[in-house]
């Protein structure tokens, strides 16, 4: 979606007329929008307006004034059918301000009177998509400190009349608010002046899709004055805002954009809530998309996450609830523990649980209906539905208190507030009709009995009708005519239609009214006396069910607090619900919540993939964490065998444990965290400039910046966007860093292919391996998913390959060039394996000498097992192969190898002066091509010049490593 303004200047020169003089002063107030401009039936669009409506809409872009030579671009939707077209565009960003007549033309005295009556834009949208929608439509505000680092953050839903404030300090308060953003989802998002340019703003336009503005924040005085005035208080301490200067800032913006909007009076927002980030579990960005909990990673649909795995819901209400628990579940045990036992009671009374899902199923979306009462949007079919929801609270309340006495007791908050509306309920059903209309302003809305003069007026009208259909049988008797019709619509009223045909056969008192092509139209005297008196009779029933509409939904408005408290109750009530049934379904269990450091799971499941798979094709695994003796899980294994699936399931039973949900296992004890951290995946961000490893570093950057020892860190792969020692040395300090206790000591499960790091089990106590099992055949693995301790160093890549369906050719040929590499670890340029480097590796101590024999103290290399004393050869820092060209040597000569040195031992000095850490793979390939060719005995130039000044611990570190490449074994 667009985040930027759209400018739509104002023309130079415009006709002097009164109505463009109206329009230019109304535009000249909102060049940033698009103005819908009411003309009788159509809005129309001018200028540049008009030019950007015919892009978007489609529509033909015409002008008037054409005749007087500055025609004027121009183009109009019917005013009936306008809704579908503003949405379009406010669904592009665009911001549309709706200019309506504001008198009746028939009234006016010169010029129709016009004023703006709304404006539209994603977050202050009362659109019908919208209010059909089931999820949140957020309107958010940002506000950042760049002096203080602070940042207040404020969003509202005008849809349901929620509205939260909170706040961060320090040096991750932007992390924080990013990681807010993801959680809230909000549709526009407006930004201070600090967040430009920052990945607030590029995650916001970028990833969420949200219409993003930049504007200038009141200040905080003025702010405290906006939320006084707006709370009707003196203070601001009642609702814990007082000294949050921050958050008041991004709230008071929150509230003069309803102001501009024109939608302050609606009164939809009647109270505040100010949340500390502290009261939930902290779920930074990354990990809400990585863990998929409202939304897949591959496709960003709900089908595949775990909130539909999660949503039985049957009401609206309930489902947007239930999706605000999932992204911010509770940090407190007391809270879990409240809401686990309501879950609890539920599913173990079957007949309680299945009643209520029928009462709720009832429950229309009752925060937006409230909502479009304050606006004065509601229809009758909303009122309707109100009714039909508080029809099903005394039966809720009886299924509730009519239950065992555990039910009752849990659900005792939620019956507080579920009050009595029967009197409301009454009164909506004895006044509009059951098949009432969509419009309020027509008739056919109130039922008969409700209005004496109502009543009346209806006789009249009724008898006004079967006058005209008896009239038009009378004249056409009369005149003979038997096509004669008498008809009506609003600009001539009632009149006598008779075709070209039969002109000859009109009577003599019959009045031309309009002439057409294929037929004339006709009144009398005697039906233009009953059109007036059924036209009258007709405007003044409509005038009057209109007035009866509005005394129901005022008193609908005056009990707005208690119905928006009973609605979210039933929310509350639904989203309960949804994770009884959940539960009961899918055979989870209830977890037990403690405060020690100890996660322990029997045969925990993965909620979703077990549910994408076959019946009893998921394999349980269990999870053993805690702080003394199992803090890290490394997990090596197989590509496909099912590790990022494990460490992914114990996030995800952690998270729903906090929600206070049951979790898809045999038996839970889960440890309180304060935040869970993912570093999953891989990808890059091409719209910030930042590579895939710079992402996955940002993001590990992140979680050692940010983890406490109460955290939960799940780490599938580190340092793969790079080479190899890179990605392992961070791999390996990053493990370390978690360890230990001095600086973070979170529990913590790192899934891996760099089989290196299984030997950090025998150098750090609470570092554990663990791998998955696999069954070798002739032909085939066969991966067991289960987890077991112990590390393995195989990958199983080629198995991969060939189940993902590369051709037989492709797998049999991997096979062997796997195998010559295990074998002799190089390959030639042809592709064949150049083989062992003959007589170097008959002795498999030979380099661990060499290693171990390197002095120190002087320029001599000790080679206990082959001669008793090599001198070096002078100055390292003067002759680069001081050690190895001359001490080497004679080891060889004592060996009887000198004719394998005068060949190799140039090989050995140019791969030892190579820096492995700064070779592009280009360069790696020319070299291994110079390489080939001074082993051949050619004469060949290096591809780049050698280092100079090496020390003598490089050249042990650089002799080391290649004994490890076992080049010459």
């Amino acid at each position: 979606m667009p985040s930027e303004v759209h400018i739509t200047p104002l023309p130079e020169s415009i006709p002097d007329t009164p109505m463009m003089r109206q329009y230019m002063a109304i535009k000249s107030d909102y060049q940033d929008s698009i103005l819908f401009y009411r003309l009788g039936d159509f809005y129309e669009m001018f200028f540049e307006d008009a030019r950007i409506a015919a892009r978007e809409l489609e529509l033909t872009l015409t002008s008037r004034n054409k005749s007087e030579g500055e025609p004027i671009p121009l183009a109009g939707v019917p005013y009936h059918s306008a809704e579908s077209y503003i949405s379009r565009l406010v669904s592009r960003g665009y911001k549309v301000v709706i200019c309506e007549q504001v008198e009746d033309p028939r009234q006016a005295k010169g010029l129709v009177r016009r004023e703006v009556v709304r404006i539209v834009t994603p977050g202050t949208s009362l659109l019908t998509d919208t209010m059909v929608r089931p999820e949140n439509n957020f309107l958010m505000t940002v506000f950042m400190d760049s002096r203080s680092r602070g940042a207040g953050i404020s969003y509202a839903d005008i849809t349901t009349g929620e509205f939260y404030a909170t706040e961060f300090s320090g040096a991750g308060a932007s992390v924080d608010v990013l990681a807010e953003l993801i959680r809230i989802k909000p549709s526009e998002v407006i930004l201070s002046e600090a967040c430009r340019g920052t990945q607030l703003h590029t995650v916001a336009r970028d990833t969420l899709n949200a219409s993003v503005r930049i504007q200038d924040f009141s200040d905080t005085h003025e702010a405290r004055e906006i939320l006084q005035d707006f709370l009707g208080v003196l203070s601001l301490a009642g609702y814990d805002l007082k000294g949050r200067d921050h958050a008041c800032q991004a709230a008071a913006a929150i509230l003069q954009i309803l102001d501009s909007h024109r939608l302050a009076d609606s009164h939809v927002l009647d109270r505040i809530t100010y949340y500390e980030p502290g009261d939930s579990m902290h779920l930074d960005a990354a990990t809400i998309m990585n863990l998929e909990i409202l939304e897949t990673l591959s496709d960003k649909q709900k089908r595949g996450s775990l909130l539909w795995i999660m949503d039985r819901t049957k009401t609206a209400m309930g489902a947007r609830m239930l999706r605000s628990w999932l992204v911010k579940p509770m940090a407190r045990r007391d809270d879990i523990l409240r809401r686990q036992s309501m879950v609890d009671a539920l599913t173990r009374d079957f007949a309680s649980r299945e009643d209520l899902g029928i009462e709720l199923d009832k429950v229309y979306d009752m925060e937006r209906i409230l909502s479009k009462a304050s606006f004065g949007s509601v229809n009758p079919r909303d009122m309707l539905q109100l009714r039909a929801s508080l029809s099903a609270i005394p039966e809720i309340r009886r299924i509730l208190t009519g239950s065992h006495l555990e039910l009752k007791s849990s659900f005792a908050p939620i019956l507080d507030v579920m009050g009595d509306f029967s009197e409301l309920e009454e009164c909506i059903g004895k006044t509009i009709r059951e098949d009432a209309p969509v419009t309020v302003r027509e008739g056919g809305m109130i039922l008969h009995g409700c209005s004496h003069e109502l009543d009346e007026l209806k006789s009249i009208a009724s008898g006004g009708r079967e006058f005209l259909a008896n009239y038009e049988f009378s004249e056409r008797e009369k005149s003979g005519i038997k096509s004669l019709k008498v008809r009506y619509n609003r600009v001539f009223g009632y009149y006598i239609e008779i075709t070209r045909s039969n002109l000859d056969s009109v009577p003599e008192h019959y009045i031309r009214k309009q002439t057409l092509a294929n037929c004339e139209r006709y009144y009398t005297e005697e039906l233009k006396e009953k059109e007036s008196l059924i036209l009258g009779a007709d405007d003044k029933i409509n005038i009057l069910e209109y007035e009866l509409f509005r005394g129901i939904v005022e008193t609908v408005i005056s009990r707005a607090s208690d119905l928006r408290q009973a609605a979210r109750a039933l929310a509350e009530l639904d989203s309960l619900c949804s994770m009884a049934v959940v539960a009961v379904d899918n055979g989870w269990v209830m977890p037990q919540i403690f405060q020690d450091g100890c996660l322990r799971v029997r045969d925990g499941r993965h909620p979703v993939v077990e549910k994408m798979l076959e019946c009893g094709d998921f394999v349980p695994n269990d999870i053993d964490l805690d702080l003394e003796g199992r803090q890290i899980m490394i997990i090596t294994g197989p590509n496909m065998a099912g590790k990022s699936t494990y460490i992914r399931q114990t996030a995800l039973i952690t998270l729903l444990a906090h929600v206070g949900s049951f979790v898809p296992a045999a038996e839970a004890r889960i440890d309180l965290v304060d935040r869970i951290f993912t570093r999953v995946g891989a990808s890059d961000n091409l719209a910030s400039g930042l590579s895939t490893f710079m992402v996955e570093m940002l993001e590990t950057a992140n979680i050692l910046n940010s983890a406490t020892s109460r955290s939960l860190v799940i780490l599938d792969e580190i340092g793969r966007g790079t080479s190899t020692f890179d990605g392992i040395s961070i791999a390996w300090a990053v493990t370390e860093f978690l360890h230990s206790q001095a600086t973070i000591g979170a529990k913590t499960m790192f899934a891996t292919h760099y089989h290196e790091l299984t030997e950090m089990e025998k150098l750090l106590p609470r570092v554990k391996n663990y791998n998955v099992a696999v069954t070798e055949g002739a032909d085939k693995v066969t991966f067991l998913r289960k987890i077991i301790p112990g590390g393995t160093d195989k990958s199983y890549g080629i198995e991969v390959a060939r189940m993902a369906g590369l051709p037989q050719s492709v797998i049999d040929r991997a096979k062997e060039i796997l195998l010559d590499l295990e074998e002799a670890n190089t390959l030639d340029m042809g592709g064949a394996v150049a083989g062992k480097v003959a007589g170097i590796g008959d002795d498999p101590q030979f380099f661990q000498s060499c290693v171990e024999g390197i002095d120190s103290e002087s320029d001599s290399l000790r080679i206990d097992s082959f001669v008793a004393d090599a001198s070096g050869a002078g100055e390292y820092d003067s002759c680069e192969y001081g050690i190895a060209g001359s001490a080497v040597s004679e080891i060889a000569v004592s060996q009887g190898q000198l004719h394998l040195f005068e060949t190799a031992m140039p090989v050995l000095e140019e791969l030892l002066n190579m820096d492995l850490m700064k070779t592009s793979p280009i360069q790696a390939l020319n070299f291994l091509f110079f390489l080939q060719r001074k082993v051949m005995g050619e004469d060949v130039p290096p591809p780049f010049p050698p280092r100079k000044g090496r020390s003598r611990t490089k050249f042990r570190e650089n002799l080391t490593e290649l004994m490890n490449l076992k080049l010459f074994q």
